[in-house]
């Protein structure tokens, strides 16, 4: 999907990357919030005395590792997730920025389409044990922006050969990105734990 938005791609369908990427982020930052909101709003259903006891600390550390060991496909098993995309069918039929805002509501959302790590269901996790609104938008807003700024990364592609390149450069940054990513896993599961216990 990120190549069909470049500027190669805007300016072959006669639209303004600018204003598409504007569209992608605001859309992003959208979905991320109403997804984190969502889940705090879930999660506040449940008494504050269970959320905030060790017993609950530890069911979402285990959910977290319980999502990284899928990620790692422990067992040969693959994380939950349907099979669809957002429609690129879009790209023909709709203005750039109705596009851009349509997509980036779903990418940012992080569970409309096919959910490629445990990461976005750490972070609707973390929003549902809060209970609080206020820290479900919040990290659905950082969500929603983790999920949108890589769409900058291909600025720079106005020709097929900087499209080659822009991913050539994405094969090698996957292995390492992925690692940072269980990383995050492993200490967001340690720092519930830890807080579940102060």
């Amino acid at each position: 999907m990120l190549s069909s938005i470049s500027p190669l791609g805007e300016r072959a369908r006669g639209a303004r990357w600018g204003l598409t990427v504007t569209a992608y982020l605001v859309g992003s930052l959208v979905g991320g919030a109403v997804a984190g909101t969502l889940a705090a709003a879930l999660g506040s259903a449940l008494p504050a005395s269970w959320r905030d006891s060790v017993a609950a600390a530890v069911l979402v550390a285990i959910g977290v590792l319980v999502g990284l060991a899928l990620d790692l496909r422990a067992r040969g098993h693959g994380l939950p997730s349907w099979k669809r995309q957002v429609d690129e069918a879009w790209l023909t039929r709709y203005r750039g920025w109705v596009y851009g805002l349509g997509f980036g509501l779903q990418l940012g959302a992080g569970v409309m389409t096919i959910v490629t790590s445990s990461t976005v269901y750490a972070v609707l996790l973390l929003a549902a044990w809060s209970g609080q609104l206020w820290v479900g938008l919040l990290l659905g807003l950082v969500f929603g922006v983790a999920r949108g700024l890589p769409i900058l990364a291909l600025h720079g592609v106005h020709s097929p050969g900087d499209l080659h390149r822009f991913f050539a450069r994405l094969d090698r940054w996957a292995r390492p990105v992925d690692r940072l990513a269980r990383g995050a896993l492993v200490l967001t599961a340690t720092v519930v734990v830890a807080s579940g216990w102060s």
